[in-house]
């Protein structure tokens, strides 16, 4: 038996070292897609995940598994398409065999392996294999049935909307918000034996359903062992998801389409070229990449475009529409990064942009805008961050028209957040005092533009529009309008008016120029800081004046105190217990300190010791956050995603470091545009 041990623990060395020579190989010919985990952050701290999404890049047709949390132990369905950052499935696919028949199938599943380009899953009760491929507007399933004594059954459920079917075919359509629609048309390379409506869990001979879990099914032979199928999706029409997807798909091999999909992610994650570093830093890095791809999507169709901004479809006249860009987060770092590795495509998203604010009718630059519409929410209006950062870098567009439509939605919108409406009374107070007035403890809102629960946020939007008239006054630089330059300079200062000299904090103050007091910056403000700040406390936007930091260094007495003022922030505790402290905060978390890697209105404060002549205490907690927050596991990622932004700064993180953990990283930035 000794020898037997001896033997045993000899071959397990020996194989550990065949498999690091066998890793090292494979290290050497892995490409950057090959590195991406899409995984990684899919267990969320306290809210939601990110999801493993597989898409081509900034495509409209997008999939995930879709199951509780990304913890869950169950598929709902196989997917067709996500019309939302984070929103659920339009329409189900189900394949099962044996009945009863549902409108959506809940599988239990193994074997599930999700790259950018590929799915594949075994269904264990139903012992179904499955492999799925995207195009950019269809895609591929290939179902492998191994109990060939059982019929086979394909279940295409619309949760609400309109099926019909006939042969091998099923369409529909599926109603979305804001009266907007997703087609699908989906064929099967296999013939049915019989097709037919699923009616309170039966089967109708019946060639259309309308209304509520509105279910087509396709029966096949006993014997059936492979069912293939490909689909197309639209927001025109259904004869348009039918062309989408004969234009895109000539036959049903998921395996060919794998391979292409795989060449064009590798064409987008390879426009940064990464040297050095071990393997889990560069999955970290292409991970991160990947999730910036998956918005803003394009939706144009053959030249046309169905828009939820005035419910039409319109001639693109060749340039692609793009929308699903959540601004107030993608304004920060997405758009940056975009200017400098794709300009072509952030050219054609601001045109979007313009075009979208002339469809609402308002002419008001968008700041959430998605499939069914612009849904406004969070706080400011930060599309004129986007329009004034790839004008300085030197993209052409029509700058006097975005200018128009970012001052009139500045001046017109009200700034309350989440709202839609045009200016009101706290407006009206922000052009005349220079501030969002807070209300006192006891004091009942009067503004119906105000959202019940987002609360006025008070010190948040007043630092956000400062921020927003500044950019207004650069675009103003740019095309000669000194007086209206001049304006809005002299107005990007009023962050002032809300600076406590005593505390070193910006304040909340009331209508008549009262303090709110007593006050504590970690907890003032009821749940998530939302009636004075947004989402994070008063730590957090005590930085929020991105644009003239020099001036903020000028208010806490230099650069010494400032610096001291950031230590302090790395360095203050919770306050409370982290149940009570979450459970008011749940987007303030990765923290460090009060620092929160978590929320995008942080990621911009670890640079701020650079301002202050200490580079290296950047370079010390970029060092940190990318140790400690970022990492190659379903918890890696120590907040809510929004629309990749959390992931972004890891790479403008990484790009800051020159050394980290002894190691060297280099970046070659490629730009489409010479």
């Amino acid at each position: 038996m000794k020898h037997l041990y001896f033997l045993c623990v000899v071959f397990v060395f020996l194989f550990a070292g065949y498999a690091l020579s066998q890793g090292s190989n494979k290290e050497h010919n892995l490409t950057p897609v090959d590195y991406v985990n899409p995984y990684m952050g899919n267990i969320s701290h306290l809210l939601v995940p990110t999801y493993p999404t597989i898409h081509l890049p900034n495509s409209m047709l997008r999939v995930y598994p879709e199951r509780s949390d990304y913890t869950g132990s169950q598929l709902h369905g196989l997917p067709l398409i996500i019309t939302s950052h984070r929103g659920t499935s339009a329409f189900n696919l189900s394949p099962c065999q044996g009945e009863p028949l549902q409108p959506v199938v809940n599988y239990s599943y193994d074997h599930e392996n999700v790259k950018p380009y590929y799915y594949e899953v075994f269904l264990d009760e139903e012992q179904i294999e499955v492999k799925y491929a995207p195009s950019r507007q269809s895609a591929l399933y290939q179902l492998r049935f191994t109990q060939t004594d059982k019929p086979a059954y394909l279940i295409v459920n619309s949760r609400h909307g309109k099926v019909q079917v006939a042969e091998n075919h099923i369409s529909g359509y599926q109603h979305l918000d804001n009266n907007t629609r997703v087609y699908l048309y989906l064929e099967t390379e296999q013939m049915p034996v019989q097709s037919d409506m699923l009616v309170d869990g039966k089967l109708s001979r019946t060639t259309t359903a309308e209304g509520h879990n509105a279910c087509a099914v396709l029966a096949f032979a006993k014997q059936t062992e492979y069912v293939r199928v490909r689909y197309g999706i639209s927001f025109i029409s259904e004869e348009q998801a039918r062309k989408n997807m004969e234009r895109e798909l000539s036959g049903y091999d998921v395996g060919a389409r794998a391979d292409k999909g795989r060449n064009i992610w590798n064409a987008s994650l390879g426009k940064i070229d990464v040297k050095g570093g071990d393997t889990d830093s560069k999955r970290v890095f292409y991970t991160s990449l990947y999730r910036v791809f998956e918005r803003p999507v394009c939706i144009s169709e053959d030249g046309r475009y169905f828009s939820a901004f005035d419910h039409r479809v319109h001639n693109d006249y060749g340039l692609p529409f793009y929308t699903d860009d959540w601004i107030w987060d993608t304004y920060r770092a997405a758009h940056p990064l975009r200017v400098l590795i794709d300009q072509n495509t952030e050219l054609d998203i601001i045109r979007s942009y313009l075009r979208m604010a002339e469809q609402m009718g308002t002419m008001w630059m968008p700041t959430f805008p998605e499939i069914t519409g612009d849904s406004r929410r969070m706080n400011s209006n930060h599309g004129v961050a986007t329009i004034a950062d790839a004008a300085a870098k030197g993209i052409k567009f029509d700058l006097t028209k975005a200018y128009n439509v970012c001052k009139r939605a500045i001046e017109e919108k009200t700034l309350a957040p989440w709202s839609a409406a045009t200016c009101g009374w706290i407006d009206l107070f922000y052009k005349e005092k220079g501030y969002i007035p807070a209300l006192q403890p006891d004091e009942k809102e009067t503004d119906p533009n105000v959202h019940s629960f987002e609360k006025r946020q008070s010190v948040a939007v007043t630092l956000g529009t400062a921020y927003d008239e500044w950019c207004l006054s650069r675009i103003a630089e740019m095309l000669n309008k000194d007086e209206e330059a001049a304006y809005y300079r002299c107005r990007s200062f009023n962050y002032r008016h809300i600076y406590n000299k005593e505390t070193c904090f910006f304040h909340p103050k009331d209508k008549n120029g009262k303090w709110i007091s007593p006050f504590d910056y970690r907890f003032s403000g009821g749940q998530g800081a939302r009636e004075y700040y947004g989402e994070n406390n008063g730590w957090v936007y005590r930085w929020d004046v991105p644009h003239n930091i020099a001036d903020l260094i000028e208010l806490m007495n230099g650069k010494e105190q400032f610096v001291a003022n950031l230590d302090q922030m790395f360095n203050e505790s919770l306050g409370k217990s982290k149940f009570d402290f979450y459970s008011q905060l749940p987007d303030h978390t990765g923290n460090v300190g009060q620092f929160s890697m978590a929320n995008e209105p942080s990621l911009h404060i670890p640079y701020l010791y650079c301002y202050a002549g200490q580079p290296w205490k950047t370079q010390k907690y970029a060092a940190q956050v990318m140790h400690d927050l970022y990492f190659n596991a379903p918890a890696g990622l120590c907040g809510n995603e929004d629309c990749g932004h959390v992931s972004l700064c890891c790479l403008f993180f990484s790009r800051f470091l020159s050394c980290h953990s002894g190691t060297a990283y280099l970046y070659h930035w490629q730009s489409d545009v010479q």
